[in-house]
């Protein structure tokens, strides 16, 4: 089964779909005016190009408009004299691929905004089944309000490659997935291809980012999960990451920085996030401790994981018990507010900067400190106790 995009619990369901995105919650209020906008796309004429993205310009007008949202202010604002204050993640420069984007709803999408807004040009790897709808949905204007970055721009997303990190080379493709008719009229979609033709379109990268996860059968219990289910979980989710290194980091400059998502039942207990997917998170996360060494070594790149809490993404629904995960947080963790994917965006920005220049090997929770409790203080066992509340003003 092709890998699809990581969701708040970093897993889709049978039913294999690719996401990415931004989600808003209560906290820090602005006001955004947008002026008109213009977004040129570059279209790139390359052997390797097999993606439908055209060159065209969209015009973007919106009346002004909260977004309820935590921006990190990555560079100065245009038009400022003086230099910006405090330590500002500057990325300008630097070039990054993110492997599984196929909407604006997802982690992964939030992790290519903040990459953006602190000045880096994006690539993205999109699932292939989806590839056009999404490219379709980019002309079409339909990400444009999620495609805003703290100064008012629109992201621009510099191409799309065709991607299933099932695959490591053509010859590991079986015959029933060229046939499919989801992959007509692409090609160099393998991992190696991509790698590949990457390096033919731009010579090298400097951040890599693995927002990929997948099992098939992940609402069964572990019990219950087949052999097959098990390994699909295992390969889509964990080992797609190893495969994405071993081809790219001949192409990720000396400095560079890859990131992966994790999620907290590879250590805890979690009923209902089954099919091998915990397993698949605990492998991945042991996986980035020996790759940050081996890549650190061999290349100076960095590898660490980001371990973010639930968020209410299109993919996450389809678990079935995203919003219990999500209110289970809300009165559990020591911040009692539901997580935004800027949130996680912006981790994985500082990691990829030079800020973060010391960490490598690291497993980085975002999850307002959900990861840190032993118990769920919201059970009725501890109903007598003056638990602190968050305050509601």
């Amino acid at each position: 089964m092709a890998a699809t995009a990581a969701s708040s619990l970093q897993i889709t369901a049978s039913k294999p779909f690719i996401f990415s995105a931004q989600h808003f919650f209560k906290g820090n209020v602005a006001n955004i005016g947008m002026k008109s906008l213009t977004a040129p796309w570059a279209k790139l004429s390359s052997a390797c190009h097999v993606s439908s993205t055209q060159h065209f310009t969209r015009t973007f007008t919106s009346s002004p408009a909260k977004f309820e949202k935590a921006a990190t202010k990555a560079m100065s604002e245009p038009g400022e004299s003086k230099p910006a204050s405090g330590l500002a993640i500057n990325l300008k420069g630097k070039r990054a691929f993110i492997a599984g984007v196929a909407d604006d709803n997802g982690y992964g999408w939030a992790i290519a905004k903040s990459l953006a807004a602190a000045g880096a040009e994006i690539l993205l790897g999109t699932w292939v089944p989806a590839l056009n709808i999404f490219e379709t949905s980019l002309r079409r204007g339909k990400f444009d309000e999620s495609r805003v970055l703290p100064d008012g721009s629109l992201m621009e997303i510099t191409k799309v490659y065709p991607l299933d990190a099932v695959f490591d080379t053509p010859e590991d493709v079986p015959e029933d997935i060229k046939a499919n008719k989801r992959y007509a009229g692409s090609s160099n979609w393998t991992i190696k291809e991509v790698a590949a033709c990457v390096k033919q379109d731009f010579g090298s990268i400097d951040i890599l980012v693995h927002s990929l996860a997948n099992g098939p059968e992940v609402t069964k219990p572990l019990l219950e999960t087949s052999r097959k289910g098990y390994l699909a979980a295992i390969s889509a989710s964990s080992y797609s990451y190893v495969s994405l290194l071993k081809h790219f980091l001949p192409i990720v400059n000396p400095g560079g920085s890859s990131i992966s998502l994790t999620y907290i039942a590879s250590e805890r207990i979690i009923p209902g996030y089954g099919g091998g997917m915990s397993s698949a998170k605990a492998a991945l996360e042991s996986d980035t401790k020996v790759l940050a060494f081996e890549a650190g070594r061999k290349h100076k790149v960095r590898v660490n994981t980001i371990s973010a809490g639930p968020l209410r993404s299109r993919a996450a629904k389809a678990i079935g018990f995203i919003d219990m995960m999500i209110d289970y947080s809300l009165e559990n963790a020591p911040f009692q507010k539901e997580l935004s994917a800027d949130e996680v965006g912006n981790t994985a920005a500082f990691l990829a900067s030079p800020l973060a220049s010391a960490i490598t090997g690291a497993v980085i929770y975002v999850d307002n400190g959900l990861n840190a409790m032993g118990v769920g203080v919201d059970s009725p066992i501890f109903k007598d106790l003056n638990i602190p509340k968050a305050n509601s003003s």
